[in-house]
């Protein structure tokens, strides 16, 4: 399929040949959710740790006599029948919230996403992404090229992809709070969800192809 290409100005100035498979699927409302699910319980930190009777301090010495007191038999103060005791099937930070997706499924929503972007026209590909190692440049460069295309005024929210090589981008956008920049390897469901536009360098629409072939 032919995509059009604008250059920083926010104007056509060629076309160039894309994947079908990447830039022509069909919308999966359950493959993306399933992926992007996935990514979240991969990405879960697990902090909630209650202590269990051998991981609270003290104890260690019975707190009476096993018989003839009148009470009942104790054997640690810290039991969990006990204020200050251990807890009894508390949260741990040893249990595993990640969920698990194969590669072709994972890919598979990675496209649903980028073709409806596409459908949508929230997905324009920019003849290079190469605007300079300042923020402000960038800044600059996104409401200029947005507001060419007609877009309503207001904060830019985009996800670039660069070229390989283009490194520079990454610390140029890192102080834009609705901006990011990620590698066309590194593509996941999560950033291009979040992102209300995506613009995507020329040259990196090989490495996409090149690198997500699971898909074939």
């Amino acid at each position: 399929m032919k995509l059009d290409v604008y250059n920083q100005k926010g104007e056509k100035v060629e076309s160039v040949e894309a994947s079908d498979r990447i830039f022509n699927r069909e919308w999966n409302a359950d493959l993306v959710h399933q992926a992007l699910r996935t990514q979240e319980a991969e990405s879960r930190q697990n902090l909630a740790h209650a202590k269990g009777r051998s991981e609270v301090a003290g104890g260690g010495k019975k707190p009476w006599r096993q018989k003839h007191t009148g009470r009942s038999r104790q054997g640690s103060t810290r039991s969990p029948i006990w204020v200050g005791g251990g807890v009894t099937h508390g949260p741990t930070k040893e249990k595993n919230y990640s969920l698990k997706i194969n590669q072709k499924m994972r890919q598979a929503a990675i496209f649903s996403v980028l073709s409806k972007k596409l459908a949508e026209g929230e997905l324009k590909v920019i003849d290079s992404l190469e605007v300079g190692e300042k923020t402000k440049l960038v800044n600059g460069f996104l409401a200029a090229f947005f507001a060419k295309l007609g877009q309503k005024s207001g904060k830019v929210s985009a996800l670039l992809i660069p070229n390989e090589a283009n490194r520079i981008i990454y610390r140029a956008s890192r102080n834009l709070p609705s901006v990011k920049s990620l590698n066309p390897n590194s593509l996941n469901v999560y950033d291009l969800m979040k992102y209300r536009d995506i613009l995507l360098d020329k040259e990196a629409l090989s490495a996409i192809d090149k690198h997500y072939h699971a898909g074939k």
